[in-house]
């Protein structure tokens, strides 16, 4: 048991989620490799094609379920460590000691990265650029907190992040992002979705909460545009269905 949890929880740490797979198994957003193919690459990402409760989704927001969602207790305290580029996108690694309490329970701040365009949409729309702030509790259950961007004024906060971004798969930049920084990336208003889904790089384990912030923040074209040159190419899941899941809102 305490093996396969130090599996999971480091697997954590990066955005795919299952980098040593990645290793001796392609995958990517194209081709044969790309996310209509993921489930036919290994047994080990089968879920990816049979799973019920994949990610990412289309919020259809009148047919979301009205109910009271207490609001998420962030509790970010620590800075960020590097920026990495890991191959499917650049993710920024935070020090121990950031959290999020939801459902009475702490979920440690893992890492956040960047998917473009967005990967959930909202009533059919797609964002420029997605942030997912992953988060692990002590068990290795996953909370994301998903926040979109959309055209407009130039974020400082990526500002900061975009000057280390690497641009070589595998590099790592030192990027000394305050915890009030990361705090800033977040509106105001953090009033959110919310539903049952997945990891949406393989092996696309089931289980996850999702809780998608309805309030975007700005971003800029050219900072768009700088991510999506070093990435090469969108680095987005299509939408799943949504099957007999509920979304709250």
């Amino acid at each position: 048991m305490k093996k396969m949890m130090s599996l999971l929880l480091g697997s954590i740490i990066v955005t795919t989620f299952a980098m040593s797979e990645s290793h001796t198994i392609h995958w990517g957003y194209s081709g044969h490799g790309g996310p209509e193919y993921w489930g036919e690459l290994s047994d080990d990402f089968k879920i990816c094609m049979i799973g019920r409760n994949q990610s990412p989704i289309d919020i259809v927001v009148e047919k979301s379920f009205e109910t009271d969602l207490p609001d998420i207790v962030f509790n970010y305290r620590s800075a960020a460590l590097d920026v990495v580029d890991n191959g499917h996108t650049e993710q920024v690694d935070i020090n121990h000691g950031s959290y999020i309490l939801l459902d009475g329970i702490k979920f440690e701040l893992k890492q956040f990265h960047f998917h473009t365009p967005s990967e959930n949409r909202i009533d059919g729309k797609s964002f420029p650029l997605e942030a997912h702030f992953v988060h692990a509790d002590e068990h290795g259950n996953l909370a994301v907190v998903a926040l979109m961007f959309s055209y407009g004024a130039e974020n400082p906060v990526l500002k900061r992040i975009w000057s280390k971004l690497p641009e070589r798969v595998g590099e790592k930049k030192h990027c000394s992002l305050s915890a009030d920084e990361i705090m800033q990336l977040l509106p105001k208003d953090k009033a959110y979705y919310r539903f049952n889904g997945s990891l949406t790089t393989p092996p696309c384990s089931e289980g996850v909460r999702w809780l998608v912030i309805k309030q975007p923040v700005t971003i800029s074209k050219a900072q768009v545009q700088k991510f999506a040159k070093i990435m090469h190419h969108a680095n987005n899941r299509p939408v799943q269905p949504i099957n007999a899941r509920v979304i709250l809102k």
